[in-house]
Parts: structure tokens; C-alpha cells; sequence
């Protein structure tokens, strides 16, 4: 199937779940009445219940000197004026005795998929969810470490991580306008906080909202491929930055940082895949990044790549 197939299932009402890659280039579409045939397991749940677990995951992370040269190229991209924020991404090596099921039945969030036994996601991002007349997005940028001392007033005056943040609400308005109007901002940079394996995260989002109308429905296919890649997870500019992440990550992202969501004939909801787990050739990978702007400082994006690795 492709985007505009998922338009006719809009208009005949008929729930499927749908799987996009990161360059919005491969789509699974899973109609609901053929799941349970499909080695394939999804949850969406803002009210999920915490399942408490003791299992981390052993890393073998990238060096630094390597990150850096990535981060190098970024910094010198910005400087150019090629991109003004880019979400900088790389794979890390992990290992762990469970099984992909098993890492997505004790994994906490709020999106959680399985994808058979190629990749499991249990991510805290929300992409867009469409309900009624109105479309929402939750653009997250900026994370810290909740064990900090005055961690939440650290990360919400921190100019850097201000900046940075409201290039991506900038960015998510531009992109709800194309498919909407109306748009606004109604909650700027609130904070949520997340289980990471040992520690606990503070993540700093916003919520954005437009007017899409009664018929979105039968162009349900249309408004998503119309603002993907995600912003909160590519950059700015979005066409030249995805251009620059292509020549400068060094890996192909695949599912990671793509969207899944659910139609349920009625409503949308959809989430980011971060926090991302991937098996090949009976080996673990584990994807992360951060968002790079001008005034970032290599060492910290690095230590925040590895904080995000963790089973939640």
C-alpha cells in the first residue's frame, strides 16, 4: 500500500494500523480485522500501567572522537546556513538475553509496536492526533537529567535548550499549516517526566493545534505525507537538512524515527518512533540522537545519546 490507499480506508471508515519509515519511502498498513494474523503487537495508552522490571541493557556505545566528527560536520552546516537545527542520530551496539516480545511486553510508554522480529519501539513522543475537527502536535525537545539539582528550572532557562525548542515549535506550526489552519500554539514547553532504565528523564515538550475540518477522513493518506519525515526528529530547513543527515549520519535509520498510529474510523493517534531497538543477523542495535543548533556543545549531545539508551 502507499499514502493514498490509506485515503479510501478513511472514507470507508475502516481502522488500520499504519508503520512509516523515517524517509517516509516504506509504508506497512495492517487493516484491524487482519492483525491477529500478523506477528505484530502495538499499544497505544496515555494511562499505561507502570510495570516495574530490573532489566538494563549492556552498551557498547560509539566512541566520542567519532561522534564528534559528525557533530563537526553538523556545526559546519549550521554555520553555512545549510540547516539552523538538526536532530543528529547514531546506532549503538547493545546486548540483552530477551527476546524482541519480551523487550516490548516489559517496556513502559505511551507508543509501544513490536514489528515481528525486526524492531520494537517504546516511545513517550506523540506525532499528531486528529480528532473531531482538529489536528494536535507534541513536538519534544530538550532533555536532562531529573537527578540534577533544580533540574526542571535548569533545562526550562537554559537559552541554548529555549532556542532550540522554539526552532522545532516553529517548524511543527509550518507543517501543521499546510494540512490545517488556525494553527496555534496552546501549551508552550511543559515538562514530562520518564523512567529510563536507572534514572528518571525530564522531557520538555509543546502542544500545537489547527482546524483540519470534517473530511480529513478521505485524505487522511495526504496529511501525513504531507508532513513527514517528523520535524521534532529531522531539522530545519526540512528538505536540506534530511539531505545533510543522509551525508553525514553514516548509517541508514530505516523504521527508526519514522511514525506509526492507529485509525480507528473514528480518530487518529500517532507517535514518533524513538527509543528504538533493532535486530539483524541475531544482533541488537539500539538508535538515538539529539537536536544540534549553533550553540551546542559536543560532549553533552553525546552523554544525551547515551542517556536515551534504556528500556523504560
Amino acid at each position: 500500500m502507499n499514502f493514498s490507499d490509506l485515503n479510501t480506508l478513511g472514507r470507508q471508515r475502516k481502522p488500520f494500523l499504519f508503520i512509516s519509515d523515517f524517509k517516509a519511502q516504506k509504508l506497512e498498513v495492517i487493516l484491524l480485522e487482519d492483525l491477529e494474523n500478523e506477528d505484530i503487537e502495538f499499544c497505544i495508552d496515555e494511562n499505561y500501567k507502570y510495570n516495574k522490571h530490573s532489566h538494563y541493557l549492556k552498551t557498547n556505545p560509539i566512541k566520542f572522537q567519532n561522534y564528534q566528527e559528525k557533530f563537526n560536520k553538523v556545526i559546519e552546516k549550521i554555520k553555512s546556513g545549510e540547516t539552523y537545527i538538526l536532530n543528529l542520530t547514531q546506532e549503538t551496539p547493545i546486548e540483552s538475553e530477551l527476546s524482541l516480545k519480551e523487550i516490548y511486553t516489559l517496556a513502559n510508554a505511551h507508543y509501544k509496536l513490536r514489528f515481528k522480529d525486526k524492531f520494537v519501539c517504546f516511545s513517550p513522543e506523540k506525532f499528531v492526533q486528529i480528532n473531531a475537527d482538529k489536528i494536535h502536535t507534541y513536538p519534544m525537545k530538550g532533555t536532562i537529567d531529573a537527578s540534577l539539582p533544580n533540574a526542571k528550572e535548569q533545562i526550562l532557562n537554559d537559552a541554548k535548550e529555549m532556542a532550540e525548542h522554539i526552532m522545532v515549535v516553529d517548524l511543527l506550526r509550518n507543517d501543521l499549516s499546510i494540512v490545517s489552519c488556525n494553527v496555534k500554539v496552546e501549551e508552550f514547553r511543559y515538562i514530562t517526566e520518564i523512567e529510563a532504565g536507572d534514572k528518571k528523564l525530564l522531557q520538555v515538550s509543546s502542544h500545537i493545534s489547527g482546524y483540519i475540518g470534517d473530511d480529513w477522513h478521505e485524505n487522511i493518506g495526504n496529511i501525513l505525507q504531507s508532513i513527514l519525515p517528523a520535524g521534532s526528529i529531522s531539522g530545519a530547513p526540512k528538505k536540506s537538512t534530511l539531505e545533510i543527515i543522509q551525508d553525514v549520519e553514516g548509517y541508514d535509520r530505516g523504521f527508526f524515527s519514522g511514525v506509526f498510529g492507529f485509525y480507528d474510523g473514528k480518530t487518529l493517534d500517532s507517535g514518533v518512533m524513538i527509543r528504538f531497538i533493532e535486530k539483524s543477523n541475531n544482533r541488537y542495535s539500539y538508535k538515538s540522537g539529539g537536536g544540534i543548533t549553533l550553540d551546542s556543545e559536543a560532549k553533552l549531545e553525546y552523554n544525551e545519546l547515551q542517556d536515551k539508551i534504556y528500556l523504560p
